[in-house]
């Protein structure tokens, strides 16, 4: 007995002199990096470890990678644990503080990010028949604060016809795929460079400018238009084009983009595609279960640095997206559709005009935006104007395709004043008929006596 009380004082002892020291580690990452199109995708399964067996509640999460535009975090559990975005102007990092629900020595991160304009064609202008060849540089081994016990990445191209890549063993090639590792006991802030010059001939179509105007009516109907101004930003045609090698070669301008598909809700009508010329006849529609696909395919073949600027229009009825309780109404739609596959938006300006005596107005976006100033805008049968909310955001993907929630008031009784407005403008012509017609303009003459 007094053996394991003299025991017990040592190690207490012991542990007064040296103390453990809480420390957090990678204990298992694994990397997927997704390059084969314009984007980089990329997902995390990251296994975190508190080695002195303390409740994890916070971690650090670094991106590197510039022009990151969407970023999606989840735990072991499938919940969305709270995030608090730090940015580094110095060193251009973008650091994420992330705090679990709960609280646990071992904790599991799964993680999305995507950015944009990180793939970069080399070279930069090719020849009509050319391939077009992109490179990608990112880090090797995960960028982290924290030592990594185990990693490995996995690269996947669009393409076999790999020029050049970062060969730091263990890896390995099979086909349109690079396996990196697995590397061990990887330091803290190791930044070691991944090169990868590959075959890449996914459209590189830039969305520069979106206008998407949203225009609610309470008579049944929801009228949206977008502008969309376009860009072919992958390698820039090199000498002149030649209308007859494009057709007469299927090989000819493989980068080039001929056609693009374009999803709008089921429910559409009355849709248009038209530019400065008029409407664009070679569009075709077709009527999903669940969607409209449009097949756009503009006048001329997009080649790099080419530009073309086109008007997206289309109806839905009111009563899928508008909810209301007596005077309190709520508009649901999607902040933007989806123009084409792996789409780049520049800028996106997204107006909606409610319908005139409209107040009270909140707006609740899925994500931060950058709010404009209300304003009004008149249109037919308008007395004082409609209320116009505006919003912007920029560097958007596919990804960012979600719900805003816009609620504001409207009195019923004022759905009268446009039917009260026709009835008293025709009334009154009908009284100005009468009255002109009562009125006699004949011009008689009058006899005079002498």
């Amino acid at each position: 007995m007094e053996t394991n009380w003299i025991l017990f004082y040592v190690t207490l002892i012991c542990l007064i002199i040296n103390p453990i020291t809480a420390e957090i580690v990678n204990k298992n990452v694994e990397r997927n990096l997704d390059i084969a199109s314009q984007l980089v995708k990329t997902s995390y399964k990251i296994q975190v470890e508190e080695t002195a067996g303390k409740p994890l509640k916070e971690y650090e999460f670094i991106v590197k990678d510039p022009n990151l535009s969407f970023i999606s975090v989840k735990d072991g559990f499938n919940k969305r644990p709270t995030i608090e975005e730090r940015k580094e102007k110095e060193n251009g990092l973008t650091r994420y503080k992330i705090t679990f629900a709960s609280n646990a020595p071992q904790q599991t991160l799964l993680i999305e990010t995507v950015s944009t304009k990180n793939i970069l064609p080399y070279p930069s202008e090719i020849k009509q028949n050319d391939k077009q060849l992109v490179k990608y540089v990112g880090g090797l081994y995960y960028y982290s604060y924290y030592l990594t016990q185990t990693q490995r990445l996995n690269v996947q191209l669009s393409s076999s016809n790999i020029i050049a890549h970062t060969q730091v063993r263990p890896f390995a090639v099979m086909s349109n795929k690079i396996s990196y590792g697995p590397y061990e006991n990887v330091a803290k802030l190791t930044d070691d460079e991944l090169f990868v010059h590959y075959e890449n001939q996914s459209p590189f179509l830039t969305v520069n400018t979106l206008e998407r105007t949203i225009e609610v009516s309470h008579w049944g109907n929801i009228a949206v238009k977008e502008e969309i101004q376009m860009t072919h930003t992958g390698a820039k045609l090199k000498g002149s084009f030649s209308r007859y090698d494009f057709q007469k070669d299927g090989r000819s301008g493989q980068s080039a983009v001929k056609s693009y598909r374009t999803y709008l809700p089921a429910s559409a009508t009355g849709v248009y595609y038209r530019d400065t010329n008029g409407n664009i006849s070679t569009s075709n529609m077709n009527q999903m279960r669940d969607s409209v696909e449009l097949d756009l395919r503009p006048r001329f073949p997009l080649f790099g640095g080419w530009k073309t600027q086109y008007v997206l229009g289309y109806n839905v009825p009111s009563y899928e997206y508008l909810y209301n309780s007596d005077d309190d109404y709520v508009l649901k739609m999607y902040v933007i559709d989806h123009i084409h596959d792996n789409m780049v938006i520049d800028e996106a300006v997204i107006t909606i005009i409610l319908p005139e005596g409209s107040s009270n107005i909140k707006l609740e976006p899925p994500y931060s935006i950058e709010r404009r100033p209300n304003s009004l805008v008149h249109t037919y049968l308008d007395t004082v104007g409609r209320p116009v909310i505006s919003f912007s955001q920029s560097n958007l993907v596919e990804n960012h395709i979600a719900e805003f929630t816009l609620k504001y008031k409207f009195s019923k009784v004022s759905l009268l004043q446009e039917p009260l407005l026709v009835i008293g403008f025709i009334y009154i012509i009908f009284l100005l008929t009468i009255v002109l017609l009562r009125l006699d303009f004949s011009i008689t003459s009058h006899s005079h006596k002498d």
